[in-house]
């Protein structure tokens, strides 16, 4: 829950160590605008910019005059316009606040998704190439294998590529050039069924929906409510 306050103070402390420029100029609102003169400035300028670009992703509602006035005030020494026991109590808030809103942007995010998620899927299984399971799971098999597939509890080797709907690549073990070794009872409901229906030497495209996937959950450069495509190679299976 102090994820946010920390990152708000660990990015003030680095934007309260810059100089601010002196030259201003007008925008388009007539307001005055730093010109940006040091790298020092630049720097500055760079924190508040991600600042702002974190509060505007995850649309979280700011005051920024209130803001730029904590800020100042702290940065001049200037007193607070609250007690010290207020600050500690709002700066809990704010952190609880973040969090919030952060989780219900998910919920939003998430939802939507899953909705293109199963547009896309409905689709998607129309084509006479496209096998779907009981659980939703969609493949096609770019080229068989043979021996014996793994079972749920098997460890396999597998080179693989994941993407995204809209085509963006979000992990590869082949851009890496190693290919990566797990338990198939460690991973994504979508990868444990579907590496058991592959026999080493086969590559499969998979299409995952978020159920079989991450679910509601952001993972890195993932979107809560995901469907996911991977291209999987079979290299290994060693029996557990």
């Amino acid at each position: 829950m102090k994820k946010p306050i920390v990152l708000l103070a660990i990015i003030v402390a680095g934007t309260s160590l810059m100089g601010q420029s002196a030259k201003k100029k007008n925008n388009k609102n007539n307001e005055p605008q730093t010109v940006l003169v040091t790298k020092e400035d630049s720097a500055t300028y760079a924190n508040g910019f991600q600042m702002g670009n974190y509060f505007r992703q995850n649309q979280i509602a700011l005051n920024i005059n209130a803001f730029m006035q904590g800020l100042k005030d702290a940065y001049n020494a200037e007193g607070m316009q609250i007690s010290p026991q207020e600050l500690e109590a709002y700066g809990q808030y704010f952190g609880t606040y973040v969090n919030q809103q952060m989780e219900l942007k998910n919920q939003r995010d998430a939802e939507y998704n899953k909705k293109v998620g199963e547009i896309y899927m409905a689709q998607n299984r129309k084509s006479k190439e496209i096998v779907e399971t009981a659980s939703g799971l969609q493949y096609i098999v770019i080229k068989e294998g043979e021996g014996a597939r793994p079972s749920a509890n098997d460890k396999v080797k597998v080179h693989y590529v994941g993407t995204t709907l809209d085509g963006k690549e979000f992990d590869s073990s082949r851009k890496r050039g190693e290919p990566i070794t797990f338990g198939l009872n460690q991973v994504i409901a979508g990868w444990t069924e579907g590496l058991q229906l592959m026999t080493p030497g086969s590559i499969y495209k998979f299409w995952i929906p978020s159920n079989l996937a991450y679910g509601d959950r952001p993972i890195g450069s993932i979107p809560p409510g995901s469907t996911l495509i991977f291209e999987v190679e079979l290299l290994e299976v060693n029996p557990q």
